[in-house]
């Protein structure tokens, strides 16, 4: 599985039903919401994407999209270890609506998901199996009930050669998360769509260009990235032996051509 997400929904009903009716969104409204959501943000219009793909922009992108009765806004920003504390700004402009954000990084099995009601937390979750559970707020949402009744354990399959050890977690993250997905937005970014999944790649989302006037220097953070990839060794490359174990392969100079080109 390789599912990012970091999403926020404001509906004034059901997600799902509301996203199914959406048809092209208002560039005019898309974008005073941004300036609603990023106040004394610089805001610049860039390519867009749709709702499949732009659940998980670049850093310095948020793909948005509004339509009467529900906005979506696709941002990394949103991607925080506790849910219950998303900026009170974002969830202060979900008085008398349904707000729900959904997060998940695959590389690291965690998952967050909440819901507020009118401004009112009613449901999060935030958990990996490095972490453990990070947060546990409200009762669980019915979709998330056989998780935690052992109905969907986790089934890991353990590298060559290593014994299999229990996952830290009575369930897989990523599994729960595409559930959640689908209950609290209409859609799935894996697995296998149901005949009323929302059409995630038919939801056209404009993109935005966001900086915070107060926070560090894109230029000077790229720069800076540049500087530590060079300082990095080498890479080294193993080769998967026949009794499971791994054996390092050795590097040639940087001056020695490769075999082929000898």
């Amino acid at each position: 599985m390789g599912a990012k997400t970091g999403l926020l929904v404001y509906a004034d009903a059901e997600v799902p039903g509301l996203l199914r009716q959406v048809g092209t969104a208002d560039l005019d409204r898309t974008t005073a919401l941004m300036r609603r959501l990023y106040p004394g943000w610089q805001i610049e219009e860039c390519e867009g994407s749709n709702l499949w793909d732009g659940v998980y922009p670049p850093k310095g992108t948020a793909y948005a999209a509004s339509w009467p009765g529900v906005d979506v806004i696709g941002d990394q920003r949103v991607m925080i270890d506790a849910p219950s504390q998303l900026p009170e700004h974002l969830v202060a402009a979900s008085a008398g609506r349904r707000l729900v954000l959904h997060a998940m990084h695959s590389v690291v099995d965690w998952l967050a998901f909440a819901v507020w009601e009118d401004g009112r937390l009613v449901r999060s979750l935030s958990l990996s199996p490095d972490s453990g559970i990070i947060e546990n707020i409200g009762e669980p949402l019915p979709f998330e009930l056989p998780y935690w009744a052992g109905d969907r354990p986790a089934d890991i399959v353990p590298w060559p050669g290593e014994e299999e050890e229990p996952y830290a977690l009575p369930f897989h993250p990523l599994e729960m998360g595409e559930d959640a997905l689908r209950a609290l937005c209409g859609f799935i970014q894996e697995g296998r769509p149901h005949p009323d999944d929302v059409d995630a790649e038919a939801v056209q989302l404009y993109g935005f260009h966001v900086r915070d006037p107060d926070g560090p220097d894109p230029a000077e953070q790229e720069a800076a990235l540049r500087k530590a990839v060079e300082a990095m060794p080498p890479p080294r490359v193993y080769t998967l032996q026949s009794d499971g174990s791994l054996l390092e392969r050795e590097r040639r100079p940087a001056s020695q051509p490769p075999p082929h080109a000898r």
